[in-house]
């Protein structure tokens, strides 16, 4: 069996409001950006890109869930859920795909809260404080991993 030319990238609970919210931390950069630099460094690499972003938890559960099916690895920002969720954490692991965790501040040098992150450790890849740009390194990263060209 080949592996399937597709990632999926999840953005999580208030990453639609990118360009709007808080833009001294995240920029004035959009989601639609967002969606289009990572759609773009896959496809200098043959990888297509399925994007999925909600508030809601089990909308994101879902996609991870059905990316077992046909991607090779998921390009992650969880938002909030990256402080919180269990859940998303064991959805990552359940369905075995290399991870790339992303965050556009750098959470390290941010409210104590902020620093810990339930996916940091199951993560192949680990890209914080790059802007929105951060997002096409971890592509690239990511598809490095599942190419065999990296560490995972």
């Amino acid at each position: 069996m080949t592996t399937p030319r597709r990632l999926l990238l999840v953005n999580g609970p208030n990453l639609n409001l990118l360009g709007v919210r808080e833009p001294a931390i995240y920029g004035r950069e959009t989601l639609a950006d967002v969606e289009r630099i990572v759609s773009d460094a896959a496809a200098a690499r043959g990888f297509e890109v399925r994007a999925v972003q909600s508030n809601h938890e089990g909308v994101l559960l879902d996609a991870i869930h059905a990316a077992r099916d046909d991607c090779a690895g998921i390009v992650i920002n969880p938002g909030g859920l990256t402080h919180t969720s269990v859940v998303l954490r064991d959805a990552l692991t359940g369905v075995g795909l290399p991870v790339a965790e992303v965050h556009i501040s750098d959470v390290r040098a941010r409210e104590a809260f902020r620093q810990h992150s339930y996916i940091s450790d199951i993560a192949a890849v680990h890209v914080a404080g790059e802007g929105v740009a951060g997002y096409a390194r971890a592509t690239a990263l990511l598809i490095d991993v599942i190419a065999g060209h990296a560490e995972g």
